[in-house]
């Protein structure tokens, strides 16, 4: 009832390069500040194109149920918002870390929105996917977008923004930790002077949840402690996941190899401006190829 699987879309990773809590809504949503930059590290995601409607996730995904699956509900949601009669399987090569903070999750969701609007030829633009994004995450609509962005309320008010794009070496302790945990700790900070985009390009900036993380999983402190040898250690998000930048892609291969046994670690070029827009530009230029 497919098609043969097609070329592959990425889903990158992103890192917080900085995370402020200014408040709290009503409702209990946290109000942030951040900057969200890319890397050129992530999942891989193939389609194949189904006539039934159907939409099913080919293979496991760590112990994620198939009908929990963010790439799956965001398939559904599009199917929902736009009446499309197709479907598709979806493939996906997992490399991100659940509960890392590098978005894996909402980095997934988002390249099923943009490859299967364009798959599906339904021609939503990026600010309606956006849309249907942030009902699945508020991460999302910053994948879907595609460019490195000043982020404020709960991560949905974005604004491009051009931060250096280094060499990161990012590292994760075999730990996961959950995002409410962070959240919901009662000494978390959450009165952070606003700060504006000049501040941060200026150095100014911290991750007001390290100290959380911290005290209450001390192998991520343990991360900060060792990446802090190389420079300006940071946490990305609320995970697990701590990186440091160097100019240079060789320092930072070095580094990765002095890594402690028992973490994982990459290194990854940021980037300002994400691979699945290059994707979606390769496909848009398949697609006006005219057929013989």
């Amino acid at each position: 009832m497919s098609t043969a699987f097609g070329p592959v879309w990425p889903a990158p990773a992103k890192l917080n390069l900085f995370l402020h809590v200014t408040g709290r809504r009503s409702d209990g949503y946290h109000l942030l500040q951040s900057v969200f930059q890319f890397l050129d590290y992530g999942d891989d995601i193939q389609f194949a194109i189904r006539e039934d409607g159907e939409v099913r996730r080919q293979g496991t995904v760590g112990d994620v149920a198939e009908e929990a699956d963010l790439m799956v509900r965001a398939a559904r949601r599009l199917q929902a918002e736009t009446g499309c009669a197709l479907g598709a399987d979806i493939r996906i090569t997992k490399r991100l870390p659940m509960g890392g903070g590098l978005g894996g999750g909402s980095s997934d969701a988002a390249t099923v929105l943009v490859a299967l609007n364009q798959l599906w030829g339904l021609g939503q633009n990026a600010g309606r996917l956006a849309e249907i994004g942030l009902e699945l995450g508020a991460d999302v609509p910053v994948f879907v977008r595609g460019e490195a962005a000043w982020a404020e309320g709960v991560g949905e008010q974005l604004t491009p923004v051009r931060p250096p794009e280094p060499w990161y070496l990012v590292v994760k302790p075999p730990v996961e930790v959950p995002t409410a945990a962070v959240f919901g700790a009662s000494e978390l900070t959450r009165d952070c002077p606003p700060i504006t985009i000049p501040d941060f390009l200026s150095g100014r900036g911290k991750n007001v949840c390290e100290p959380v993380v911290r005290r209450r999983f001390p192998e991520v402190g343990d991360v900060l402690d060792w990446l802090g040898q190389f420079g300006a250690a940071r946490m990305t998000g609320t995970g697990s996941c701590a990186f440091v930048a160097f100019e240079d892609r060789g320092p930072a291969e070095a580094a990765l190899e002095q890594m402690p046994a028992g973490w994982q670690g990459f290194v990854a070029r940021g980037m300002n401006r994400s691979p699945l827009l290059a994707a979606l530009e390769r496909e848009r230029a398949a697609d006006s190829i005219p057929t013989p």
